[in-house]
């Protein structure tokens, strides 16, 4: 991992507003953010235009990696799943504008058990793949936002089974912990479709007794083998980003230009290699 790899998301600080916010992350260092689509939805609701909070990223040499917000509904009456679906195809264009290539979700479950939900999962997610292919965004499926997909393996499943290009997986490992997901399923077949990942550490509790967001702790300050993951996930070829994604109440109570130091802080020792 090298630092121009490194972004943060949004969600890991209190946040002022864009321009404030952009300028604590900038900096602390980082140059890639991940945002809640709340904090850009936001600015355009005060009358900001998204040419407008373009321009906010590119002045200060930073760029909008991607963004999440809902999860992607598969099933239910057909009514509520069109609504959601212009909903992620609104979601993909905002953040194409933004240049961001990113747009991840969960997904819900069916009412009964049986069936093949995976692949009800993977045609649903093909259907948005497809009318969202022109903005260069791809849909991430995050395990365990979700009921049906609980890990590594079955989100992988999803996406390979929508036959989409546009489709992959973001690897987050407060989630490896909480799920069964196992090191031994982060494997070539599997991290090819890793497109995305969310970078924490997790405090010191068994993964099926942990809160997967407010057991997250800064890297280094709890019990993942945080090296050893990072190592593995690039033998096997991932090359992307790692944002560092904190649900932290004691990290919300300060601002952001001194919360975000100390994120910045903390991924600096999981660097190698010169970067920047």
């Amino acid at each position: 991992m090298k630092r121009e790899q490194l972004a943060i998301n949004s969600v890991s600080t209190a946040w002022p507003e864009l321009y404030a916010g952009l300028d604590a992350y900038r900096k602390a260092g980082f140059r890639n953010v991940e945002l809640p689509l709340g904090h850009l939805k936001g600015e355009l609701e005060k009358g900001k235009k998204v040419r407008d909070l373009r321009a906010a990223f590119d002045s200060r040499g930073m760029k909008c990696v991607g963004g999440f917000e809902t999860e992607l509904k598969c099933f239910g009456p057909p009514e509520q799943m069109v609504v959601n679906l212009a909903t992620i195809v609104a979601n993909a264009r905002l953040l194409g504008e933004m240049g961001a290539g990113a747009l991840v979700v969960g997904t819900d479950g069916p009412a009964e058990k049986g069936g093949d939900p995976v692949g009800v999962i993977a045609k649903r997610l093909a259907t948005a793949a497809s009318i969202v292919k022109g903005t260069g965004v791809s849909i991430l499926l995050e395990f365990n936002w979700s009921p049906v997909i609980k890990s590594l393996r079955t989100a992988v499943e999803a996406a390979r089974r929508s036959g989409a290009r546009n489709t992959g997986v973001i690897f987050d490992t407060a989630h490896y912990h909480c799920t069964p997901t196992k090191f031994d399923q982060l494997n070539r077949e599997n991290v090819k479709w890793v497109k995305h990942i969310h970078l924490n550490d997790m405090r010191d509790k068994p993964g099926e007794l942990s809160n997967c967001n407010a057991d997250r702790v800064l890297p280094g300050k709890g019990i993942l083998d945080l090296k050893a993951i990072i190592a593995r996930l690039e033998e096997c070829g991932y090359k992307g980003l790692f944002a560092i994604e904190l649900f932290n109440e004691e990290l919300w109570k300060l601002p952001a230009a001194k919360s975000a130091p100390l994120m910045m802080k903390s991924l600096l020792p999981y660097c190698g290699g010169r970067g920047r």
